[in-house]
């Protein structure tokens, strides 16, 4: 008899624990609608404990509640990243609890709610890296990446911007995870003008993008061919793992890509970097020679192997390289600029003789000769300046080396019509 009793006293606990947690989820409801969200918040506190045991309904609504009070918290700025995040992982849980029960209540306003934050967290995330806030802004897009794993470039764009931050702690998990997924990020863009703002606005599809320029709110479509991330991806994970000492991991990292992407050309390049950083020079001549044997033509490819070769201090093969591109691409800027500042650096040794010089006649007869090297130098890169500024004629580089090239050679006039159009 007394055992009857046991479990009867036990019933009644566990029926004043529902009621008591009804009654705080409701006052925490009403605090929330007075405005009172961290006020919500600490009510909802004190029934955590309970709600493992509670029925399905009332862990939604408890679940829905605190997600509602987390993002009324973050559109007030209060910690918005932290308590974006905190309102996206409540919210699933609301919809994992409904989804298991089979009681569908909350679940599509949780799902409305979670789109909603995902694209404040890319929208505070821009504004993080605008503020060069760059580590603040990765987590965000991490974050946004986490809501919906589908949208993988959210990924990719939290790991570039975990670089930009020099967090590379950060940064390595996430590319880590790019190279998991094989994730390249090649496909089309399709962009139009609106008319309004005068920004470039991004579509879908072609079809959305047409039918915004039929009915006048944007114009000047454009369609354009994003190229593959990967070789971006792996060589950032490379010197990632090349910074932590991990050498061999970097390598096995640009050997498995390799595998996995065989047509990717500029996984080629990477490997060969990281072999030359190495000073395997062997390995990096035989790697170049493969990627050239590969795509002959590709004027992108011969250009990253010019920078390869200057960065290692090879001049000719740089220069051939710079060469070779602008021979495949007559209009790539890019490698006329490149190929000018390559022969730029023969002014440095001149002006280190020059300054050493001292006022005898022999010392102002060789003075005369370095002077005579120096203006050769620059004159020698005159044609390079002037197509990379016809070409690219807002990089104010180009122009301000160009400038100072015909100002070292007293060209007046040319100096004076450059200055006009800057």
């Amino acid at each position: 008899m007394k055992s009857k009793y046991v479990i009867l006293a036990s019933a009644l606990l566990i029926s004043v624990a529902t009621f008591a947690q009804k009654d705080q989820i409701k006052s925490a409801e009403k605090a929330l609608k007075s405005g009172d969200a961290q006020g919500a918040l600490t009510i909802l506190k004190d029934a955590e404990n309970m709600v493992v045991n509670a029925k399905d309904v009332e862990q939604a609504q408890y679940y829905f509640v605190k997600g509602n009070a987390y993002l009324d918290l973050a559109n007030k700025k209060v910690e918005e990243g932290k308590n974006l995040s905190l309102a996206a992982e409540t919210y699933q849980k609301l919809i994992d609890t409904e989804k298991t029960s089979g009681k569908v209540k909350f679940s599509t306003q949780a799902a409305a709610s979670i789109t909603e934050i995902k694209g404040k967290l890319i929208n505070a995330a821009i504004a993080d890296s605008q503020a060069s806030k760059h580590a603040d802004g990765a987590k965000k897009l991490y974050d946004a990446y986490l809501l919906d794993k589908k949208d993988t470039i959210n990924l990719y764009y939290a790991a570039s911007t975990a670089v930009n931050a020099q967090d590379f702690d950060l940064a390595l998990p996430m590319y880590e995870e790019l190279k998991k997924l094989n994730y390249s990020g090649k496909g089309t863009s399709f962009t139009a003008v609106n008319k309004i703002s005068g920004n470039e606005d991004g579509f879908n599809n072609a079809k959305d993008r047409d039918l915004a320029v039929k009915l006048g709110t944007h114009e000047k479509p454009k369609t354009e061919a994003i190229p593959s991330k990967r070789g971006e991806i792996y060589k950032n994970l490379a010197l990632i793992l090349v910074q932590k000492g991990r050498s061999e991991d970097a390598k096995k990292a640009i050997a498995d890509a390799r595998k996995a992407n065989p047509e990717d050309s500029s996984l080629i390049l990477t490997e060969a970097n990281l072999y030359l950083e190495s000073k395997d020079y062997d390995t990096y001549k035989k790697l170049v020679g493969e990627a050239l044997q590969k795509d002959p033509n590709n004027a992108d490819l011969v250009f990253n192997l010019g920078v390869i070769s200057a960065n290692a201090k090879n001049t000719a093969d740089a220069e051939k390289y710079y060469l070779k591109a602008i021979e495949i691409n007559p209009s790539y800027a890019n490698a006329y600029l490149n190929l000018a500042a390559l022969k730029l650096e023969a002014e440095k040794p001149i002006i280190d003789e020059m300054n050493k010089l001292g006022t005898t006649a022999k010392d102002m007869k060789r003075y005369d000769v370095l002077k005579a090297q120096r203006e050769n130098v620059f004159r020698g890169v005159i044609p390079y300046l002037k197509k990379a500024n016809e070409l690219d004629p807002k990089n104010e580089d180009v122009s301000k080396t160009l400038l100072g090239v015909y100002k070292a050679l007293e060209m007046t006039a040319e100096a004076k019509a450059l200055k006009a159009k800057m």
